[in-house]
């Protein structure tokens, strides 16, 4: 029952419709094809059977590597232990098994058990050289499985400590947008229960006592007619204090603001100002056009502000209120002219808060708009407004400000975008716990772990081949000789004059050239060493042979070899 599970389970993995798109079918079977080729022609002196069987089993571990990463790579051992073409597909498993194997132990355990079919192979195939394979062996496999097994542990799981890293950073901007949105909501039903409790009362108490002196038998026509303005005022005023008490405690956003505060409620503002007292006047000109709702409100804000100035620092001036519907935009203008010399106002008797133009500008920021403010030509004063029409473009730039420049906004440089529109927040900021949970986890465990096992490895990869050096150069000079070292040997010499010049020849570079030498004369001693002089091809070995007889040196000869 378990092993048809897991028959099902490995045809599921092998055949998942995500695993197998048309780009990496191709590859995968381009990489098979090369693996196999590598495979068939690694020993060409074995035989057809052989180069077919080791070529379909090359292919055969490199499409299912991904699936059996485990089992891949120790058939690569064995297969890359018997013949030459296996180390590139050693190579290629030994990859797939670093980044696909969950866990470090299990890892290890694959990894040990394909050096050690690895090595068995070697020799089974070299028994009489089992100190060379037991060295280049070990160097060979670190270099085709250890290392790119590691490499590729390695870069997944710096990919995946990134990519948490990323969703934590995105959690923390939520986080703090939300704590920074309380904050606000906070901050604004503050201001707007202070705004209440004071502006409110004063209000109240403007428009009773307006109310009580219009009535008033003593006060003239024209008393009664300026009283009567006051009160509108103040009733006016207290009717848009709750509204913006409203917003501020409910938070209501500015598209949503009242219909009375619009554009096209800009006559009915002119008009209560001329009641009041203003020489003001009103020009519109071209096709009217709808605007967003904020920079709609935005426009009749302008023109209240421009009217509320004037009052203040320019009594008694000419007042000139413009509304441009313009192709691409509305501009909104109020200008008043020169005060007159005998309603100027003294330095500092206008009281002001200096807010008012900036937050105008501010609020047209927010839509796309522009504000201008400056001297009139003529004497006085100017203030417009460019605000664009409703459009996407209009709708895109009145969304919330991020919180940080865009050159610092981590969300824009990682491409990650908004990250307001949900996903799990964390319940805490504070970095330290932040980075200790992240390394308290397996994974990170398992990453430490795998870095300390990768450096351990290249440790001993660096001392097997500085051994391996030391031990070729060792077996070179008891097993080689220079040609001018054999052509100064004469025959006839003693031998143990002769001896002094050569090398022992006891090395693994001449374990086997006995054997492809013809048979030494009878009665004999004979040294077999190899020449340095590889002029003849690296297929080729040139072997020099020295037979002693009697004590001197009987015979000299040169013979060229086949490796």
């Amino acid at each position: 029952m378990n092993a048809t599970l897991w028959a099902r389970d490995l045809w599921e993995r092998l055949t998942a419709p995500g695993e197998w798109s048309r780009r990496r079918v191709a590859g995968e079977s381009a990489l098979a094809l090369v693996l196999g080729l590598c495979g068939a022609t690694g020993e060409p002196g074995r035989g057809w059977p052989w180069m077919i069987g080791a070529g379909l089993l090359a292919a055969v571990l490199s499409l299912v590597r991904r699936a059996l990463p485990a089992g891949a790579l120790i058939a690569a051992g064995a297969l890359g232990g018997v013949t030459a073409g296996g180390m590139l597909l050693l190579g290629v498993t030994g990859w797939s098994a670093g980044r696909r194997i969950p866990g470090v132990l299990r890892a290890l355990v694959a990894a040990g058990a394909s050096f050690l079919l690895f090595e068995a192979f070697a020799l089974w195939k070299a028994p009489d050289q089992a100190v060379f394979v037991l060295v280049f062996g070990t160097a060979l496999f670190l270099v085709f499985a250890v290392v790119p097994g590691l490499v590729s542990r390695y870069r997944i799981q710096r990919r995946t400590l990134l990519h948490t890293l990323q969703q934590r950073n995105a959690q923390l901007l939520r986080e703090r947008e939300m704590v920074a949105g309380q904050a606000r909501l906070r901050e604004r039903q503050r201001i707007a229960q202070d705004m209440h409790d004071s502006l409110g009362h004063q209000l109240a108490l403007i428009a009773v006592q307006t109310g009580a002196l219009e009535v008033d038998r003593e006060l003239t026509g024209s008393q009664r007619e300026a009283v009567g303005v006051l009160r509108e005022a103040s009733v006016a005023a207290m009717q848009e204090l709750r509204e913006v008490v409203g917003i501020l405690k409910d938070g209501t956003p500015e598209e949503e603001q009242p219909v009375s505060r619009v554009v096209s409620r800009v006559k009915e503002l002119v008009d209560a100002a001329a009641a009041a007292g203003l020489q003001v006047g009103l020009e519109q000109s071209g096709r009217t056009r709808p605007l967003a709702p904020a920079a709609d409100h935005t426009g009749y804000r302008i023109v209240q502000e421009g009217l509320t100035n004037a009052a203040k620092h320019a009594p008694g001036a000419a007042i000139s209120v413009n509304l441009r519907y313009e192709p691409d935009s509305l501009l909104v203008e109020v200008a008043n002219g020169p005060v007159p010399a005998a309603r100027a106002v003294p330095q500092g008797d206008a009281v002001s808060g200096g807010q008012g133009l900036t937050g105008l500008r501010e609020r047209a920021r927010l839509v796309g708009g522009m504000v201008f403010t400056g001297p009139a030509a003529g004497g006085g004063f100017r203030l417009a407004g460019v605000l664009p029409y409703d459009s996407a473009e209009a709708r895109e730039a009145g969304k919330t400000a991020t919180f940080v420049d865009a050159d610092d906004d981590f969300r824009q440089q990682t491409g990650m975008g908004a990250l307001s529109d949900g996903g799990p927040v964390i319940d805490r900021l504070d970095p330290r716990e932040e980075f200790k949970d992240i390394m308290s986890t397996k994974k990170s465990n398992g990453c430490l772990m795998g870095c300390g096992f990768g450096l351990l490895i290249l440790v001993l990869l660096a001392v097997a081949a500085l051994f391996g050096i030391g031990k070729i150069v060792d077996e070179a000079d008891k097993g080689m000789i220079d040609p001018s070292v054999y052509e100064s040997v004469t025959v006839g010499e003693p031998e143990q004059q002769v001896r002094e010049k050569l090398p022992s020849g006891k090395s693994v570079l001449t374990s086997d050239i006995k054997d492809k030498l013809p048979a030494a004369p009878a009665g004999t001693s004979c040294l077999s060493l190899l020449s340095t002089d590889t002029s003849r091809g690296l297929t080729t070995d040139t072997v020099y042979r020295f037979c002693f007889k009697d004590g001197k040196l009987s015979e000299k000869r040169e013979f060229h070899v086949e490796s």
